[in-house]
């Protein structure tokens, strides 16, 4: 059996990795968790280990420090292991790309699969991009 075929054979497991950030995203993050959007209807579980992932919801900016520790964190989790940017900031440091704390997209980093825009992005919005990953990976 290949992994994407076990993967979606049982619920699918999210680590959330947030930076250095103003907190929206990771605030909309727990709200898709809540029951007014209830992401585990559709089998998806937030898990306490990144041993446990099989999706990485990444938010906020990453600096040098950060970005390591980030890195060490994406290592250890079991491969393959889908990454999902959550927000602007992941992609582009939005307003904080001239601050001080901000070097480079943490996409640089780490390996992003998917985006989803906004600052921040509505549940409504991370819920549609985790399932359109989802139905892509059972496409093939």
């Amino acid at each position: 059996m290949s992994f994407t075929n076990r993967i979606l054979s049982r619920s699918l497991f999210v680590f959330h990795m947030g930076g250095s950030a103003c907190n929206n995203c990771d605030i909309e993050i727990l709200d898709a968790l809540t029951p007014k959007y209830d992401l585990e209807r559709f089998g998806i579980v937030k898990v306490p280990s990144i041993r446990q992932a099989d999706l990485i919801l990444v938010s906020g900016i990453f600096n040098r420090k950060v970005a390591v520790r980030a890195r060490r964190l994406y290592e250890q989790a079991p491969k393959p292991v889908f990454v999902v940017g959550i927000g602007g900031c992941p992609a582009s440091g939005l307003i904080f790309r001239d601050s001080y704390n901000w070097v480079e997209p943490i996409g640089n980093t780490i390996p992003i699969d998917a985006y989803v825009p906004g600052c921040p992005p509505k549940p409504e919005a991370m819920i549609s991009a985790i399932l359109q990953l989802v139905g892509q990976l059972r496409a093939g």
